[in-house]
């Protein structure tokens, strides 16, 4: 017997060992522990209790998270054990997500799919999904040279991203998800600006304007930088691969208007 259950019913441990499990053997690895879940739900706004996890037999066997901001929403990750698969209860989950958001007032939920995954591509295609752009996942090698943009107050650094900007954040970027990171630094040249997150591995969060080249070679001074979901026709993407940047995913954004 199969049953839907808010993952809020779980524990975060439950939670950890249902997604690891449901992205074994995924098309890039993929594993997370209790902080990195508590952080992703924190960071994008997933709603535990519209979110769903699948049970069959009183086993935990599937799970979807779905994160809501206003009148839009984000599939935050969808994951069956490997034993279950092939049985549609991706699409169940699916659905469980799409009465949520309808629930709550959602009129459109948007999700990335890498574009290995074609199962769940053709999916999202039967359920009205539609493809809005692609995006790129670049890694781009440290170099303390340096560029020649100067640090400045992380809000500085926004204020004018926002004005500079052309198109829409994807979601793990916007400025809903900024809201919620503490960490974040600033460069600015005198026609662009950016954002970033440092550590081990600097995230580059937002970035917008001219002089890209500039911007980037700042920011990896301070160490290697993963660029998360660049458009691909944007000139951010092509200033990383200009800079000898390696390309590690490309996803399809899609978005289903309810």
């Amino acid at each position: 017997m199969l049953e839907l259950r808010p993952a809020s019913a779980f524990s975060l441990d439950e939670r950890v060992s249902l997604f690891n499990a449901g992205y074994a053997d995924y098309f890039v690895p993929f594993q997370i522990d209790a902080q990195a879940l508590r952080t992703m739900d924190e960071t994008f706004d997933v709603d535990a209790d519209a979110s769903r996890v699948a049970l069959r037999d009183g086993e935990r066997v599937g799970f979807a998270n779905l994160a809501l901001r206003d009148r839009e929403a984000w599939i935050g990750g969808v994951g069956v054990v490997p034993e279950a698969r092939r049985g549609g209860l991706g699409e169940t989950l699916m659905l469980a997500l799409h009465e949520e958001a309808r629930a709550r007032g959602v009129e459109i939920v948007w999700l990335e799919v890498i574009e290995q995954n074609e199962p769940a591509f053709r999916l999202y295609e039967k359920l009205g999904y539609e493809v809005t752009r692609e995006l790129e996942v670049w890694r781009l090698a440290s170099d303390e040279t340096g560029g020649g943009a100067s640090e400045v107050a992380s809000a500085e650094a926004h204020d004018r991203i926002r004005r500079l900007r052309t198109s829409r954040e994807p979601w793990q970027l916007a400025d809903a998800t900024l809201a919620h990171c503490a960490d974040l630094q600033g460069v600015a040249t005198e026609g662009g600006a950016a954002l970033f997150r440092p550590g081990p591995t600097v995230q580059l969060m937002q970035i917008a304007g001219s002089d890209l080249d500039e911007l980037l070679r700042t920011i990896r001074a301070h160490g290697p930088v993963s660029a998360l979901n660049l458009p691909a026709d944007e000139p951010a993407a092509a200033a990383v691969r200009a800079l000898g940047g390696t390309l590690a995913v490309r996803q399809r954004e899609m978005a289903l208007t309810l």
